[in-house]
Protein backbone atom coordinates (compact mmCIF):
# COMPACT_ATOMS: atom_id res chain seq x y z
CA UNK A 1 0.00 0.00 0.00
CA UNK A 2 2.96 2.68 0.46
CA UNK A 3 3.75 2.01 -2.30
CA UNK A 4 1.13 2.94 -4.09
CA UNK A 5 0.20 6.07 -1.77
CA UNK A 6 4.11 7.17 -2.55
CA UNK A 7 2.88 6.65 -6.30
CA UNK A 8 -0.10 8.26 -6.26
CA UNK A 9 1.48 11.44 -4.41
CA UNK A 10 4.46 11.65 -6.63
CA UNK A 11 1.84 12.26 -9.58
CA UNK A 12 -0.58 14.28 -7.45
CA UNK A 13 2.79 16.50 -7.34
CA UNK A 14 3.26 16.79 -10.58
CA UNK A 15 -0.29 17.90 -11.42
CA UNK A 16 0.43 20.52 -8.29
CA UNK A 17 2.99 21.88 -10.66
CA UNK A 18 0.77 21.97 -13.17
CA UNK A 19 -1.98 23.88 -11.28
CA UNK A 20 1.25 26.25 -9.54
CA UNK A 21 -0.72 29.86 -9.33
CA UNK A 22 -4.12 27.75 -7.26
CA UNK A 23 -1.32 27.51 -4.43
CA UNK A 24 -2.59 23.92 -3.82
CA UNK A 25 -0.95 21.84 -1.44
CA UNK A 26 -1.55 18.03 -0.69
CA UNK A 27 -2.34 17.26 2.76
CA UNK A 28 -2.06 13.57 2.68
CA UNK A 29 -2.28 10.74 0.92
CA UNK A 30 -4.13 7.56 1.50
CA UNK A 31 -4.83 4.00 0.00
CA UNK A 32 -6.74 2.42 2.76
CA UNK A 33 -9.76 -0.78 2.41
CA UNK A 34 -13.24 -0.29 4.42
CA UNK A 35 -14.04 -3.37 6.22
CA UNK A 36 -17.49 -3.50 6.37
CA UNK A 37 -18.00 -2.98 3.00
CA UNK A 38 -14.70 -4.58 1.28
CA UNK A 39 -14.05 -1.57 -0.96
CA UNK A 40 -10.72 0.16 -1.94
CA UNK A 41 -10.41 4.08 -1.57
CA UNK A 42 -7.97 6.34 -2.83
CA UNK A 43 -8.27 9.37 -0.86
CA UNK A 44 -6.25 12.46 -1.76
CA UNK A 45 -6.85 15.23 0.98
CA UNK A 46 -5.95 19.12 -0.47
CA UNK A 47 -6.00 22.66 1.02
CA UNK A 48 -4.72 26.38 -0.02
CA UNK A 49 -4.63 29.64 1.49
CA UNK A 50 -8.67 30.70 2.55
CA UNK A 51 -9.15 26.78 1.81
CA UNK A 52 -9.97 24.44 -0.98
CA UNK A 53 -13.07 24.96 -2.88
CA UNK A 54 -15.14 21.53 -4.31
CA UNK A 55 -14.38 23.24 -8.30
CA UNK A 56 -10.36 22.87 -7.05
CA UNK A 57 -11.13 19.21 -5.77
CA UNK A 58 -13.12 18.43 -9.28
CA UNK A 59 -10.72 20.05 -11.18
CA UNK A 60 -8.10 18.27 -9.66
CA UNK A 61 -9.45 14.50 -9.59
CA UNK A 62 -9.97 14.70 -12.97
CA UNK A 63 -6.14 15.60 -14.03
CA UNK A 64 -5.62 13.15 -11.13
CA UNK A 65 -8.20 10.06 -12.46
CA UNK A 66 -6.50 11.16 -15.96
CA UNK A 67 -3.04 10.32 -15.09
CA UNK A 68 -3.82 6.92 -12.78
CA UNK A 69 -5.57 5.96 -16.18
CA UNK A 70 -2.70 6.17 -18.44
CA UNK A 71 -0.42 4.61 -15.73
CA UNK A 72 -2.68 2.14 -14.76
CA UNK A 73 -0.27 0.83 -11.80
CA UNK A 74 -3.52 0.08 -9.12
CA UNK A 75 -4.02 -3.62 -9.78
CA UNK A 76 -7.78 -3.83 -7.83
CA UNK A 77 -10.84 -1.69 -7.94
CA UNK A 78 -10.92 1.69 -6.12
CA UNK A 79 -12.82 4.43 -5.51
CA UNK A 80 -11.51 7.57 -5.62
CA UNK A 81 -11.77 11.00 -3.08
CA UNK A 82 -10.48 14.08 -3.57
CA UNK A 83 -11.20 16.58 -0.98
CA UNK A 84 -10.32 18.81 2.04
CA UNK A 85 -8.49 17.54 5.21
CA UNK A 86 -11.62 18.72 7.04
CA UNK A 87 -12.27 21.31 9.98
CA UNK A 88 -10.48 18.70 12.43
CA UNK A 89 -7.94 17.83 10.39
CA UNK A 90 -4.98 15.63 11.72
CA UNK A 91 -1.38 17.34 11.65
CA UNK A 92 0.88 15.02 10.68
CA UNK A 93 3.81 16.82 8.46
CA UNK A 94 6.26 19.58 10.35
CA UNK A 95 4.78 22.20 7.65
CA UNK A 96 0.81 21.28 9.25
CA UNK A 97 2.14 22.12 12.54
CA UNK A 98 3.66 25.49 11.80
CA UNK A 99 0.66 26.32 9.69
CA UNK A 100 -1.92 25.65 12.90
CA UNK A 101 0.72 27.16 15.57
CA UNK A 102 -1.65 29.25 18.16
CA UNK A 103 -4.97 26.78 16.82
CA UNK A 104 -6.81 24.48 19.32
CA UNK A 105 -5.89 20.68 18.87
CA UNK A 106 -6.59 17.58 20.47
CA UNK A 107 -3.57 14.96 21.66
CA UNK A 108 -4.40 11.65 21.30
CA UNK A 109 -1.86 9.59 23.14
CA UNK A 110 -0.85 5.50 22.92
CA UNK A 111 -0.95 5.34 26.91
CA UNK A 112 -1.39 7.79 29.57
CA UNK A 113 1.19 10.49 29.80
CA UNK A 114 1.02 11.97 33.54
CA UNK A 115 -2.32 10.90 34.12
CA UNK A 116 -4.16 11.44 30.92
CA UNK A 117 -5.08 9.93 27.53
CA UNK A 118 -6.02 12.75 25.89
CA UNK A 119 -4.76 16.66 26.26
CA UNK A 120 -6.60 19.63 24.53
CA UNK A 121 -4.80 23.23 24.35
CA UNK A 122 -3.52 25.57 22.31
CA UNK A 123 -0.74 24.54 19.98
CA UNK A 124 2.60 26.67 20.76
CA UNK A 125 5.54 24.38 19.75
CA UNK A 126 6.52 21.70 17.80
CA UNK A 127 10.20 20.03 17.28
CA UNK A 128 11.94 16.92 16.33
CA UNK A 129 11.26 15.91 20.18
CA UNK A 130 8.03 17.03 21.79
CA UNK A 131 4.67 18.69 20.71
CA UNK A 132 4.07 22.01 23.29
CA UNK A 133 1.08 23.08 24.27
CA UNK A 134 0.03 26.28 25.97
CA UNK A 135 0.99 26.06 29.69
CA UNK A 136 4.57 24.85 28.81
CA UNK A 137 3.01 21.14 28.28
CA UNK A 138 5.14 18.91 26.34
CA UNK A 139 4.19 16.30 24.94
CA UNK A 140 6.75 13.31 24.28
CA UNK A 141 6.03 12.48 20.18
CA UNK A 142 7.02 8.79 20.66
CA UNK A 143 3.81 8.76 22.78
CA UNK A 144 1.43 10.49 20.73
CA UNK A 145 -0.98 8.39 18.36
CA UNK A 146 -2.53 11.39 16.59
CA UNK A 147 -2.64 15.42 16.30
CA UNK A 148 -5.44 16.85 14.79
CA UNK A 149 -7.48 20.03 14.97
CA UNK A 150 -9.81 20.32 17.53
CA UNK A 151 -12.90 22.39 17.36
CA UNK A 152 -15.36 23.21 20.45
CA UNK A 153 -19.04 23.24 19.89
Amino acid sequence: MARIEDECKNIALAIMEKLAEENIEIVDVEFTGETKTHERYLRVFLDKPGGIEIEDCQRFSELLEEELDKRDFITEPYILEVSSPGLERVLKKPQDFEREMGKTVLVSLYAPFEGKKEYVGTLTGYDENFVTLADDVKIPKEKIAQVRLYLEI
